[in-house]
């Protein structure tokens, strides 16, 4: 009986040794084909923008092209499920925001994907700034004080919102740290909500600061706060939630990119810089910076620790709050 367990330990061991090598030697020759970046949203939207400025660009590190393939559908639910089940070889990612990392989880009474559970962070992309903002014709007030005493004074006006994404949550978190009354009107895409803010059909909207800018510089809308920690130098003058009267507000959305779990590190450690060389690029830093987006990079670990935080923070305002998408 002693011989053979230590048959089984000696075969046990060797098959470790094996796997082990062969993940040594995927890494060493990886990649040796395309690789594909799923985007679990439609063409034309920022974090198709995003995708499509920085991915190619790693392929001179690579030495293979990098492919970008749209899977939109279901709050990202799509794209993101359908990596979770790719193989862990490194040949599919998936570049994710806020939503599909952070909200979902909690969103939907049984997940397609558990976030931590089914895959390996790589590296957070970076954010964009989002800002309250009002129709200049519709809401007449000059700033964030004088629209609470508003809403407070006319509980239930609409404000338009994507439901599940992040400008929504971003709003439901202020309504209750305001202790406000605001009726949610949904839409299906964020085009269809900002034609009617802007026509003034729908008076209020949290947005990202790069959606907003031409609209703020064109008088259409009025931004009274901007949900970060700081202010923003694309609207310099306008305060943050915080300074405004509610410290320690803040609300981004942000992107990230992952691989299934179980890819080796090696690979993963080799997309990560690959990524950070990428975001080094002068030029494609300024590009990004244009569109109101704040890049940024990070390790594996600290990707990974910040998506677990926003887990616990958002499932705190989706519970209270009463959300779902299912």
């Amino acid at each position: 009986m002693r011989f053979a367990t230590q048959r089984w330990i000696a075969a046990f061991a060797g098959g470790a040794f094996m796997l082990a090598a062969g993940y040594t030697a995927h890494a060493q020759t990886y990649p040796t084909k395309p690789i594909r970046v799923v985007v679990p949203y439609p063409a034309g939207g920022a974090t198709d923008f995003f995708a499509r400025t920085v991915f190619p660009k790693m392929s001179d590190s690579l030495g293979q092209p990098l492919v970008i393939e749209n899977k939109p559908g279901a709050g990202t639910t799509i794209g993101a499920a359908e990596v979770a089940r790719s193989a862990p070889d490194g040949y599919t990612i998936l570049l994710g925001d806020s939503g599909t990392y952070a909200f979902n989880v909690s969103l939907y009474k049984k997940p397609s994907y558990h976030p931590l559970k089914d895959f390996a962070p790589v590296s957070q992309t970076g954010r964009f700034a989002l800002v309250l903002v009002v129709n200049s014709a519709a809401m007449k007030v000059n700033s964030l004080k004088e629209f609470v005493d508003t809403v407070k004074s006319k509980p239930g006006i609409d404000y338009a919102m994507a439901p599940g994404s992040p400008v929504h949550l971003a709003m439901e978190l202020f309504r209750r740290t305001a202790g406000l009354e605001l009726t949610p009107i949904p839409y299906k895409g964020g085009g269809d909500a900002i034609n009617d803010l802007v026509g003034g059909r729908v008076p209020i909207m949290i947005l990202d600061i790069s959606t907003a800018l031409s609209q703020v510089r064109g008088g259409k809308l009025r931004a009274l706060a901007v949900a970060s920690d700081k202010r923003m130098p694309a609207l310099p003058n306008v305060p943050t939630i915080g300074e405004s009267g509610y410290p320690g507000f803040e609300a981004w959305a942000w992107q990230g990119f992952v691989v299934p779990v179980g890819t080796p590190r090696p690979v993963i450690d080799r997309l990560n810089a690959a990524f950070k060389k990428v975001m080094a690029e002068p030029a494609v830093l300024a590009k990004l910076s244009e569109s109101g987006f704040e890049p940024q990079t990070s390790t594996p670990e600290q990707f990974g620790a910040y998506m677990k935080s926003e887990i616990a923070k958002w499932e705190k305002v989706i519970r209270d709050g009463n959300i779902s998408l299912d």
